[in-house]
């Protein structure tokens, strides 16, 4: 079944820049190595039981070569980045990937089979998984993995591979913003085998949202109903993922490590939880609205 949000890709026009703005943010970034024959590399950060990556073209030859025989890749990457960059894909992690594939293929959903993915780190550890892509019947900015090497061993490839400065510990809610949030969200739920959610409004993007829940993370389906994030990001990018927010352990010491990094204080509004929320604009973040909300 599906657990949890594995991890967003955020894809950046530069490693090394990304990192450095990924650590004024009070991320505990590290660089993560190159993924063989793909011509991308990338950065990791763990949270507790998910993380955030960093990815960037590494070898544009190699990646074009290997983009035509990817099913997960249509060799749009380049001009992804140049657009700006940002969240390209949410993965949904699974316990239990070819019974998932087999559950979406009754559902009359086109996904691939589960297909294997390794990396190597720069301390020589490799890592081992299996994802599964979905068609182009359903274009969703979604995959699917399931490690084949435990968390555990996976957070030794950090020296440092957590707390964050900023007291992140972990990924609450990615968002999607989509013109019209019915008619994706129904989509949606015939892929995750899930009940289609009521909308509800969100107060810090200023959207109607539809939100899944997927163990303890969310996807929010945005349709702007005025100016704000959400707003910005279709008229600026088209439908997509957009934003990531995260759970602090303390909102002041993330905006005193922010501040005291030379960025400008984060603007705050209050969520329709009533709780506070501050947000990094795609200036700041790597193309990505990156979100933080906890107590003080």
């Amino acid at each position: 079944m599906f657990v949890r949000i594995d991890h967003l890709m955020i894809c950046v026009p530069d490693l090394a820049a990304g990192i450095e703005q990924y650590r004024n943010l009070g991320f505990s970034m590290h660089a993560g190595g190159v993924h063989p024959g793909k011509g991308t590399h990338n950065a990791i950060a763990f949270n507790r039981d998910d993380y955030i990556e960093l990815l960037a073209l590494h070898d544009r030859t190699e990646y074009e070569q290997a983009s035509a025989t990817m099913r997960r890749d249509d060799g749009a990457l380049p001009a992804f980045l140049a657009a700006g960059g940002g969240i390209r894909y949410i993965i949904v992690q699974s316990d239990a990937l070819e019974a998932d594939i087999a559950a979406m293929r009754a559902r009359g959903v086109e996904v691939s089979d589960a297909l294997p993915g390794a990396r190597r780190t720069l301390q020589g550890l490799e890592l081992r998984w299996k994802a599964a892509v979905l068609g182009p019947a359903n274009p969703l900015p979604m995959f699917f993995i399931e490690h084949l090497t435990p968390i555990e061993a996976r957070r030794t490839q950090l020296p440092g591979a957590g707390p964050h400065p900023n007291g992140v510990t972990g990924i609450e809610r990615a968002y999607v913003v989509t013109p019209d949030a019915n008619a994706t969200a129904a989509t949606y739920a015939k892929v995750l085998g899930m009940p289609q959610p009521p909308l509800t409004k969100g107060t810090v993007i200023m959207s109607d949202m539809a939100v899944f829940q997927i163990g303890p993370n969310g996807i929010g389906i945005a349709q702007p109903y005025a100016d704000g994030p959400a707003a910005d990001a279709l008229a600026r990018r088209g439908p997509g993922p957009f934003q990531a927010l995260y759970r602090t352990a303390s909102m002041g010491a993330a905006a005193r490590w922010i501040q005291a990094h030379g960025l400008p204080p984060l603007p705050r509004a209050t969520r329709n939880t009533g709780e506070q929320a501050m947000l990094a604009p795609p200036e700041l973040a790597g193309g990505a609205y990156i979100g933080l909300v906890g107590p003080e």
